[in-house]
């Protein structure tokens, strides 16, 4: 493909007399906000056309199939010829006859950005790298050209479309989106587009032919909504399930609502199959405008943070203000008459996708989709709980619907976050409410758990005494120890009303700490809550991960900042878990340094180099021929077992996998003098920048978790292209003071802290045999819990914050794309660059 842009052969190819295609013209070229599209087509045969703006057009390839966001399903696309910007807005029927006639629908639009820094040279060498933010599809996407046919160029040349792994990839998704037909600006199906008129006009009218193939049409409209359909439920894990082929929902605190439609009409139900509709209008109404069919879902009411809320849901509902209330949709049980549940949840999430963009757009703020994820479970549930959610749904991309308490779907909890039984109440006075006394079903009957006393507003307050009075009862139904004796301030109830609660855990005993009331649960029945943990066992303070023994997981490694809560050795391995994917190939099997803080950062520190003389597994013993070895990382479970002995930094030597005595980076660490401010520490790591470049180098750049910025520049370490450790580090000196000479005000080579005068010191000695560089992605053992945090260039300019890279924001940044992804496929000989330094 030219990088080059024109027209020629598109107009060419059409009579703008009869087509309502736009003629257009060559744009003014732009550098930023690109735009991308996808228009569905309905020609010949059905495929999808990939659109993206360079040089003043929209550069096209024709896919073969719907693009898939699973990175191992590749996409044939066959490059066709350059289309107008006007194009993108372009949603209509090519009359028949006419060169590509047809019905064509956008499918998706948005923005992209190239992640080449020479685009054009990315076309000659045809492997274009783009960033998509689209309504449908977002993220690091490829287009690869492959070679033609005994060499030769072709005129339409064949490429492959295919996602990169990343935050936005969906593993196991397969051919979902082929289900999506719904425009992403009109919400019209193909069928509806073929029988209306065409939406760009500007083209001279002419009549109309009908197109071919015709899309099917659409299915006949319902009568009457459907009948109940029994939903699925969860079963209850600790963490999410790691294995790919699931995605990972947030659970939503709300009630758990049924919505059927047709006829003009809508039926809310409860997960029971109560008729609700009554206490939900507006939804009702809203919902009576929606495509027919039955959807699944949360209903919920959202605080001033947007933020689902249950105990405004339950003042909601008892006031009669639900005009608010928001339906968070997660599944599709019909579509139309179609029964979905047999289809896998991909596909159904396609459907549900597209039945939601058919809906009224008045509807919108109403009516939002339910968003899955394939990256890791255990993350999204940090994100969760840190979000003060209730937890992650975590489902089977291929499993099928299925009625009752099915093993695809498993639900995990944040900490704190419990349904109860309520058994009795106590009072002061004899009279005044004062708490719950709550419990969990068992096999044996209702185990008591203790005490709920705070969280009850006067409004809730007078709701739920009128319950419990309503419920009232003469003796105990709870059994198992520390029951409250009968007393006048001990009033009991039938086990009929579910509670739910937040607390910060159990004791050994198996009772509540510091447990406060969030609402009633009029949806779950007493016998549905049965998942409480059992004593003491289950609240063992040992915790096992990755086959490691986790003790004192309660334990403070990084103490309470500002209005963060302390980071527990629990919060650590959990990090360290959830990072494992991007941290372990920038240390496994190199010999690395740990700093140790077994109390915590406020504890004694001690460094950490040799392996010990018992086997721990995952770690190794590796040999740089100085008598005693040193230890070395090989999988998860060492990384965890780093992390059980107080392991918060680590520090790889800079060299290849099992061989000590190669280099494969070259690490300049950017360390400023005291008073300068950090965008002084940006301004020098982006003139550094180019200088590695054009020695043939791709440096990437990262925080340290301290006050400078790591630029490393990934080198070859096959027989033809190692160097020795003392040439690395030549090297890395030669820049570094090539970078003093040209700019004297700005850097400093020598290592004394007074010699510096307000300069930035430029460590090339982090290059030499032995000596370390913290980890990318590696916690610091300092107050505010940093992280060696990788970074795009992009981010590298004034006001870059680094205390923002923190244990605490983890869980957000672990979802972002990681920009150290190709560091090891970047790597380039070092020789070439020694000869232009002349080393």
């Amino acid at each position: 493909m030219a990088a080059r842009g024109e027209l020629d052969t598109y107009q060419a190819m059409r009579n703008f007399g009869v087509t309502p295609e736009p003629k257009g013209r060559k744009a003014k070229t732009r550098q930023t906000r690109l735009r991308y599209l996808i228009q569905r087509h309905a020609a010949s045969h059905l495929h999808y056309d990939f659109r993206i703006e360079h040089d003043g057009v929209l550069k096209s390839w024709a896919v073969t199939k719907a693009p898939s966001r699973d990175p191992h399903v590749k996409r044939l696309a066959v490059e066709v010829e350059d289309h107008p910007l006007d194009y993108g807005g372009f949603e209509g029927t090519i009359p028949a006859g006419n060169y590509g006639a047809g019905t064509v629908q956008l499918w998706d639009v948005g923005e992209w950005a190239p992640q080449d820094a020479d685009l054009d040279a990315a076309f000659r060498k045809g492997v274009v790298k783009l960033t998509l933010d689209g309504e449908r599809l977002k993220g690091g996407w490829a287009l690869i050209r492959l070679k033609s046919d005994r060499g030769k160029p072709s005129k339409r040349p064949n490429w492959l479309l295919l996602k990169e792994k990343d935050a936005y990839a969906v593993e196991g998704e397969g051919d979902a989106l082929a289900e999506i037909d719904a425009s992403v600006i009109s919400g019209r199906s193909l069928a509806e587009i073929a029988a209306g008129p065409a939406e760009w006009t500007s083209s001279k009218p002419a009549a109309r032919k009908a197109a071919r193939p015709p899309p099917q049409p659409a299915a006949k409209p319902l009568a009457k909504p459907h009948a109940f359909v029994p939903i699925q439920l969860c079963q209850i894990a600790a963490r999410p399930p790691s294995a790919t082929g699931w995605a990972h929902e947030i659970k939503f605190d709300g009630y758990r609502i049924q919505i059927a439609t047709g006829g003009g009409r809508a039926i809310l139900r409860t997960r029971k199959g109560l008729d609700w509709t009554d206490r939900f209008p507006e939804l009702a109404a809203d919902a009576a405008r929606w495509p027919d069919g039955v959807l699944d879902g949360e209903l919920c009411a959202l605080d001033e943070r947007h933020m689902p809320d249950f105990s405004a849901l339950q003042t909601a509902i008892s006031e009669g203000a639900t005009d608010s209330l928001v339906y968070f949709a997660f599944d599709l049980l019909f579509d139309g008459p179609e029964d979905l549940r047999k289809l896998p949840l991909s596909h159904r999430k396609a459907r549900l996708q597209a039945l939601i963009d058919r809906a009224p757009r008045v509807a919108a703020e109403r009516l939002r989709y339910v968003e899955h994820f394939s990256a890791s479970g255990q993350t999204i549930l940090e994100s969760a709980c840190r979000m003060n959610l209730e937890g992650v749904i975590s489902k089977k991309l291929d499993a099928p619907y299925q009625a009752g308490r099915a093993a695809a779907w498993v639900k995990s909890k944040c900490r704190g976050r419990d349904e109860v039984v309520i058994g009795g109440w106590s009072s002061e006075g004899g009279s005044r409410f004062r708490s719950l006394l709550v419990g969990v079903q068992t096999k044996g009957g209702l185990r008591y758990l203790g005490r709920v006393g705070t969280g009850y507003s006067a409004a809730l307050t007078k709701r739920l005494t009128a319950a419990l009075k309503a419920a009232a009862a003469d003796r105990s139904p709870f059994i198992g120890a520390n029951i409250p004796e009968d007393g006048n301030d001990i009033h009991w109830t039938t086990p009929a009303l579910v509670a739910e609660i937040e607390h910060g855990g159990y004791t050994e005993a198996g009772s509540l700490r510091q447990a406060a009331f969030k609402g009633l649960r009029e949806d779950k029945a007493p016998s549905d809550v049965t998942d409480a943990p059992q004593p003491p066992a289950a609240t063992s303070s040992k915790l096992i991960v990755a086959g490691v023994t986790i003790t004192h997981p309660d334990k403070i490694m990084w103490p309470a900042l500002d209005d963060h809560v302390a980071v527990t050795k629990a919060d650590l391995i959990a990090y360290y878990e959830a990072a494992a994917e991007r941290l372990l190939p920038h240390i496994l099997d190199r010999p690395v340094s740990i700093i140790r803080a077994p109390d915590g950062i406020g504890g004694e520190r001690f460094f950490q180099r040799h392996a010990l003389t018992s086997r721990v597994p995952g770690l190794r013993p590796i040999d740089v021929g100085e008598g005693r070895p040193y230890l070395a990382v090989i999988d998860l479970g060492g990384l965890i077992a780093v992390g059980q002995s107080g392991g918060l930094e680590l520090h790889p030597w800079g060299c290849k996998p099992g061989d000590p005595e190669t280099p494969d980076q070259i690490t300049f660490d950017l360390d400023p003098d005291e008073g300068l401010a950090f965008d002084d520490v940006v301004a020098a790591a982006n003139l550094l920048k180019p200088r590695l470049e054009a020695l043939g180098l791709t440096p990437f750049v990262k925080t340290t978790g301290g006050k400078g910025l790591h630029v490393v520049v990934p080198i070859k370490a096959d027989a033809r292209s190692r160097v020795e450790w003392d040439t690395a580090k030549a090297f890395a000196k030669g820049v570094s003071e090539a970078m003093k000479a040209d700019h004297p005000d700005r850097f400093t080579t020598t290592l004394a802290k007074k010699a510096r005068g307000g300069k930035i010191f430029l460590d090339y000695l982090r290059n030499g045999r032995m000596a370390t560089a913290v980890a990318p992605w590696s916690p610091r053992a300092r107050p505010g819990a940093g992280i060696a945090f990788p970074l795009r260039w992009d981010q590298v300019k004034p006001g870059l914050e680094p205390t923002a890279f923190n244990l605490w924001s983890a869980a957000e940044l672990l979802q972002t794309s990681d920009p150290w992804l190709d560091f090891r496929s970047a790597a380039a000989s070092l020789k070439p660059a020694l000869k232009q330094l002349k080393l």
